[in-house]
C-alpha cells in the first residue's frame, strides 16, 4: 500500500510559525517556556535549509494597535493597550538568531497587502492573520507553485498556531515533519498525538540528516 504521509525529500520546504522576538524576549506576555533551546534548534533547521538551497517560508503575526486585524481571543487585549507584534516595531521581527543575510525588516504594508516578503535566496515572510499559517494567506499557493509536498514545522508558540498549522497542512494534503525540539509551548502528550494522524516527529538534527541524505542522492545522481 503507498504510503500517502511519507515526506519526500525532494520537494520539501521548512515552515517557521511565530518565530518572532515578541514570542522570545524577556518580559514579554507571548513569551512561552522553553524559549533558549528551542530557538537553537530552529536556527539550526533554518542554516541547514539555507545551505541546502531549500525553501523556507516564515509565517509571522502582525496586530495592528487598534485591534481590528486580532482574533477574538486576543482583541480586547489589544484595544485596552497590549502592544505586542505591532507594525514597526523590533518585536515583529525575526528571531535574531535566524534573521537573513541581508537583515530585511518585516514590512507592513506589502504583508497586509496579501503578498509574500522575499527577504533571502528562496525565502519569504508570510502574514498570517489567525493561528494558522494557511488561513487567508497564499502560502497554499505560494508552496504550490514551487512544488512543494513535504512542510517541515517549527516555531513558537506551539499549542495553538503550530498546531492549528499543522492541522491546515494536513487538510491540504501536505506530508508534515515536525520538529519536535524546535517549539516551544509544546508538551510531550500534544506531540506525541501528531504521530497517531501521520505527522513524522524528527528533532532538528535528525531532520538535517534527512534532508542531507536527499541531497547526497541528488548529487550521486
Amino acid at each position: 500500500m503507498p504510503n500517502y504521509t511519507a515526506p519526500d525529500r525532494r520537494r520539501v520546504a521548512l515552515l517557521t510559525v511565530n518565530a518572532q522576538r515578541d514570542f522570545t524576549i524577556k518580559g514579554s506576555p507571548l513569551k512561552a517556556c522553553g524559549v533558549e533551546p528551542a530557538v537553537s534548534a530552529m536556527t539550526r533547521l533554518v542554516e541547514g535549509f539555507r545551505e541546502a538551497g531549500a525553501p523556507i517560508l516564515h509565517a509571522v503575526r502582525l496586530y495592528r494597535p487598534d485591534g481590528s486585524n486580532v482574533d477574538i481571543f486576543r482583541r480586547q487585549a489589544v484595544e485596552e493597550g497590549l502592544r505586542v507584534l505591532m507594525p514597526g516595531t523590533s518585536g515583529t521581527e525575526l528571531i535574531e538568531a535566524i534573521q537573513p543575510k541581508n537583515r530585511a525588516r518585516v514590512d507592513p504594508s506589502l504583508l497586509f497587502s496579501g503578498k509574500l516578503q522575499p527577504v533571502g535566496e528562496n525565502e519569504w515572510l508570510v502574514y498570517k492573520p489567525r493561528w494558522g499559517a494557511f488561513h487567508e494567506t497564499a502560502l497554499d499557493e505560494h508552496l504550490k507553485s514551487l512544488g512543494i509536498t513535504t512542510l517541515v514545522v517549527c516555531g513558537c508558540n506551539y499549542r495553538t498556531s503550530g498546531r492549528a498549522t499543522v492541522y491546515e497542512a494536513g487538510a491540504r494534503d501536505y506530508r508534515v515533519i515536525l520538529a519536535t525540539d524546535a517549539l516551544t509551548g509544546a508538551r510531550e502528550a500534544g506531540i506525541g498525538e501528531m504521530s497517531r494522524i501521520g505527522i513524522y516527529l524528527m528533532a532538528a538534527d535528525d531532520c538535517l540528516r534527512w534532508l542531507e541524505r536527499g541531497q547526497a542522492s541528488s548529487a550521486a545522481a
